[in-house]
């Protein structure tokens, strides 16, 4: 455990100081190597991940790191409104945004893609040249290129957005670290989340997660605290209490029910 605790100290005022989940927050702590972070849209979940990555000034993968993200720059009243408790500071850790991977898989694929073509550039340059020479001139590339091919996969952008995000993340979660996750679901199928979790209860032992989801199966992750953004101050709550679990258990059980109140002629 890294981060012990955090409380919001500020009044009232504009975005996202107008949340009242957040502005009624007066304590959190951190009990658990994994917190989950739950509630509907514009509950503030996400608004409170994102002003602890900017306060912790975390790399951010797939965009500016935290503390130059103009995309943040909104958040900064409660960035500068979080009093945070440690135990001690983590050694490294990352904010990893849904939308933000996208463009890091295609970014990847493009530094791939210029990297093999500067190698087949000096292959046809020092066509005439000695084996050694010509090696030498493309060491620094092929260098480049197969630690990204060692990290990313060989072509991240051809994979599945799951495949791609799965080694993502495994080639980037070290021991140590304190990692925060908006809705990494959202490129994963259901059986991509089960290795998620597994990845996580690989790394649990020596780090810490926050995550804000709405996954039901990530939310199913053992031993984690559960903060409810849907109330009012945010609570603590168990799995099977959470709203979310007991509407998608009833729409399994009967999914005609729910998809008939649907149709508009039952308006």
């Amino acid at each position: 455990m890294f981060l012990r605790s955090l409380s919001v100290h500020a009044q009232e005022g504009p975005y996202p100081l107008n949340l009242p989940g957040i502005l009624s927050l007066d304590k959190m702590p951190f009990s658990s190597p994994v917190t989950l972070f739950v509630g509907e849209n514009g509950s503030g979940k996400s608004t409170l991940l994102e002003a602890l990555a900017r306060t912790l000034q975390l790399p951010a993968i797939g965009a500016d790191d935290t503390a130059y993200d103009s995309t943040l720059n909104s958040i900064d009243p409660l960035a500068h409104a979080l009093k945070l408790t440690f135990s001690r500071k983590p050694s490294r850790g990352f904010f990893l945004r849904a939308e933000d991977f996208f463009g890091f898989t295609k970014r990847i694929s493009r530094m791939q893609s210029e990297l093999r073509r500067e190698l087949d550039r000096v292959e046809e340059e020092y066509a005439d040249r000695s084996t050694f020479t010509r090696n030498q001139a493309k060491m620094a590339y092929a260098a480049s290129l197969a630690e990204l091919n060692k990290r990313y996969g060989i072509d991240p952008d051809a994979q599945s957005h799951g495949e791609s995000f799965l080694s993502l993340f495994r080639s980037r979660i070290h021991p140590g670290g304190l990692y925060l996750l908006d809705e990494p679901e959202a490129p994963l199928s259901p059986i991509s989340q089960l290795s998620l979790i597994s990845l996580i209860l690989e790394r649990e032992k020596d780090s810490q997660f926050i995550i804000a989801t709405h996954s039901p199966m990530l939310m199913a992750y053992p031993g984690a605290a559960i903060w409810c953004f849907d109330e009012t101050p945010p609570a603590c709550r168990d799995y099977d209490s959470l709203e979310n679990i007991q509407l998608m258990r009833d729409f399994l059980n009967r999914p005609d029910r729910y998809i008939n109140r649907l149709r508009p002629e039952n308006d």
